[in-house]
């Protein structure tokens, strides 16, 4: 019986990478994508890579970041698939690597339980480049997932995680269903349900 469901957000409850639309304004989308992408593909250290594309966000107004991250596509399905699994009294959890002016925005609108993630460090209302948080390292979604058991008596077999990417890996180690959506090669491997459909509910199909 799940008692808990853990989603990462970027490319996963969300329609893309949070880091990604926030470099638009900047001009400097493709420069950070393709970090992004290293990343999620497991060729580049999460860390290295978050700190390398914080970095190149500075300057950036706050008051920018928010209107972005208050207007991020959420992934066709996110609503219904959270509902199902609220109305079924399972924990939903969300795991990201992006930015708590996203995440806490997201828990508002879908109503999930908690989130978890970075904070990106602002100064007389611009980035500073520097970033800080829960989710910064690539064992990070792991040991979460781990605290997060022990404190609600939670087994990884009643844990379902869903991710994308390689930073995903350390938490599909302690849970018994593990989801690949719309996922890197890396992720797939590990995964005993894949889901090449942009629709979150096709997840319900298997529970």
């Amino acid at each position: 019986m799940l008692k808990l469901a853990v989603f990462d957000f970027d490319s996963t409850l969300m329609d893309g990478e949070t880091i990604d639309f926030l470099a638009e304004p900047l001009g400097l989308k493709d420069k950070v994508a393709a970090i992004t992408e290293m990343a999620m593909r497991g060729e580049l250290d999460f860390f290295e890579s978050l700190i390398m594309r914080v970095k190149l966000l500075e300057g950036l107004e706050e008051k920018k970041v928010n209107e972005i991250c208050h207007n991020l596509p959420f992934m066709p399905g996110a609503d219904e698939t959270i509902k199902a699994l609220k109305k079924d009294n399972i924990k939903v959890v969300v795991f990201s690597g992006g930015f708590r002016n996203a995440t806490s925005y997201a828990r508002e609108k879908l109503g999930f339980d908690a989130d978890f993630s970075n904070t990106l460090h602002a100064k007389d209302g611009r980035l500073t480049g520097l970033v800080g948080g829960e989710m910064m390292f690539s064992h990070s979604k792991g040991d979460m997932l781990v605290r997060i058991q022990n404190i609600l008596g939670v087994s990884p077999e009643e844990t379902m995680v869903v991710g994308d990417g390689a930073n995903d890996l350390s938490m599909f180690k302690h849970a018994n269903t593990r989801v690949a959506f719309c996922a890197k090669e890396v992720l797939k491997k590990e995964a005993n349900i894949i889901i090449e459909e942009k629709d979150l509910t096709k997840i319900l199909e298997f529970l």
